[in-house]
């Protein structure tokens, strides 16, 4: 059996997320397990880098499946990109060693969020960035980013209700740039929680506009609690840039899970 990786590009807009449920095409993977059938005349199941939720969109997503097809890279390339929806395009298909895993091999994500900070709505990149006109103070949206960075346990910045495993994780960047009436935040880190980037960018936003004061990242640090941080920001601001991959091990013990 070949072991071949994707590397994916798509807008989220009309898909309940990365993630297939049950029989429903209205998600990236099953849209692309349909196209693999097709390809190869088998059911297939491909295995993501991790999940992104609905309206969510992707730069860099990267997925692996198991076939015996003898069709090339290029050929494969070729098929998927003919036979997928316009808003799903298969950017990369690379041949990996059998051990290659796309999730248990991942060593750290990069992710951006949009946000339109204008008194005048956008009418082209209302699909791909939240609209929040209050004035901001990017001193205070600084510091709070500063605050974050480094290793702590994010779990009063994610929607998980109960969970067995780590909720400790390692943001190594948080940057915010002006571009116009665009802000473009960044984040990389080792592994984000659920929906926990929208929920940071949410609070950092509500801090620089003075809902919010900065010492409240370190309330939510400390004491845990979801309630005491900011809204969550909508899905259709966030993009998943880039998945780092451990490439040089394929350890059968190698079995951390970052979603």
């Amino acid at each position: 059996m070949r072991n071949i990786k994707l590397t994916i590009e798509y807008d989220g807009k009309r898909y309940l997320g990365w993630q297939r449920l049950g029989d429903s095409e209205k998600t990236v993977q099953g849209k692309i397990e349909s196209v693999i059938t097709q390809m190869t005349g088998k059911k297939i199941e491909i295995i993501g880098s991790g999940r992104t939720d609905a309206g969510t969109h992707a730069r860099g997503q990267v997925a692996n499946f198991k076939t015996n097809t003898e069709m090339t890279c290029n050929d494969m390339l070729i098929f998927f990109n003919r036979y997928l929806p316009s808003d799903i395009v298969v950017k990369k298909v690379e041949e990996m060693p059998e051990r290659f895993h796309a999730r248990y091999n991942v060593k750290g994500k990069q992710y951006s969020y949009y946000v339109w900070n204008d008194s005048i709505p956008t009418a082209f990149e209302r699909y791909r960035s939240f609209y929040f006109p209050q004035t901001l103070d990017m001193d205070k949206m600084n510091a709070a980013c500063e605050k974050l960075i480094g290793k702590h346990d994010f779990v009063g910045f994610s929607a998980l209700k109960k969970t067995k495993k780590s909720t400790t994780r390692t943001i190594e960047t948080i940057s915010i740039e002006r571009e116009g009436s665009m802000l473009h935040f960044t984040f990389i880190g080792d592994g984000f929680l659920h929906k926990m980037i929208r929920i940071l960018v949410g609070t950092i936003l509500e801090i620089g506009s003075g809902k919010l004061p900065v010492t409240i990242i370190d309330e939510v640090l400390e004491n845990k609690i979801r309630e005491a941080a900011g809204e969550t920001a909508p899905a259709q601001g966030l993009f998943l840039d880039e998945v780092f991959l451990i490439i040089d091990s394929y350890s059968e013990d190698l079995t951390i899970c970052y979603e």
